[in-house]
């Protein structure tokens, strides 16, 4: 008999392919939804692809204490993917800040109530890349929340600093998974999340020029296995897994990708990096893209290989298979 995981923010994007290779792997697997009638929708799309027997869901919210004792009782792992990824920047930052930053908080306390023996928690490169220009970071770093990186980099890193703070002199274990942008297929097959709603702007013609944007990319399945391997790893305990490729990938690379695979409304045009920064001034997405313009920074990633023993997807893969599954 496999343990029980908890999933928090099992309805997301990446949240549901966790629940898939948990599942496959025979774990038992009950996972958070802030209100249980999100849960139906989930439930159908894990159905269409894996055997729903030992899944079970919770309602739990990162805002408040309710139900999170309830959700982690007979749990041996956590795996905390819940908080908010939107790159338009919210009129109030504290939007995404709190419920990264509480939110991770209340999901550590109730762990240790309940003697989980591990908790994953999904952050995120930027957490380590914000307000570098160029270079190399390595898990080591850490984004410098005083310089303008935008909410969401912020309540990354401040969610991850979080998670270490909190699970300080106790049995807890700690690790911490660092995705890049991730690509894929979504279970659902909407458009759901950030990169999804991109993909499918552009391959609608609706996104006129490219911005000037790279960074490390990941597939999705590859994060749902990196996390559940990192589960019971046992040098992974205490340590960050950089989950992106270690070279910068271009959305103009990927625009190019998508027009040689048919998607013919895709465009190959470049954004001039004033204009969108110009733009900034009136849209929030734009505005929310603005730390990132321009920035190349490679990635040192080899412990996610070593540990981990991750066997990368080609990002160009990821997005074909992405654009295919939400065409319409």
């Amino acid at each position: 008999m496999k343990e029980k995981v908890l999933v928090t923010g099992i309805s997301g994007y990446i949240g549901q392919h966790i629940a898939e290779e948990l599942l496959k792997q025979g774990y038992s697997v009950v996972g958070t939804v802030r209100s249980l009638n999100k849960a139906m929708s989930t439930k159908a799309s894990l159905a269409s692809v894996v055997s729903i027997k030992k899944l079970d869901f919770a309602e739990a919210d990162l805002l408040s204490d309710k139900g999170w004792d309830k959700a982690m009782h007979g749990c041996t792992f956590v795996l905390h993917v819940a908080s908010p990824f939107v790159l338009a920047e919210p009129k109030n930052e504290d939007d995404l800040i709190d419920p990264a930053v509480e939110g991770t908080k209340r999901v550590i306390a109730a762990a240790k109530r309940a003697g989980v023996k591990r908790l994953v928690i999904t952050s995120s490169i930027f957490s380590i890349i914000g307000g570098k220009e160029s270079g190399t970071c390595s898990p080591e770093d850490w984004s410098d929340t005083n310089k303008n990186i935008g909410a969401y980099a912020k309540s990354k890193t401040l969610g991850e600093r979080a998670a270490w703070e909190a699970a300080k002199g106790s049995q807890l274990e700690i690790v911490a998974i660092l995705p890049g942008a991730v690509f894929g297929p979504p279970i659902s097959g909407k458009a759901e999340g950030q990169s999804a709603a991109m993909i499918q702007t552009m391959i609608n013609g609706k996104m006129p020029m490219i911005p000037d944007i790279a960074m490390g990319m990941v597939d999705v399945r590859d994060v749902a296995r990196l996390q559940v391997k990192a589960l019971t790893a046992k040098e992974a305990t205490g340590k960050r897994f950089i989950a992106a490729s270690s070279e910068p990938v271009s959305l103009m690379h990927l625009a190019r990708v998508l027009k040689d695979a048919g998607f013919t409304k895709v465009p190959t045009r470049k954004a001039p990096t004033i204009m969108v920064k110009i733009m900034g001034m009136f849209d929030r997405e734009a505005r929310g893209s603005a730390p990132i313009l321009g920035k190349k920074v490679t990635l040192k990633n080899q412990e996610t290989f070593d540990i981990l023993e991750w066997k990368p997807t080609p990002i160009e893969k990821s997005i074909v298979d992405m654009a295919n599954a939400i065409a319409n």
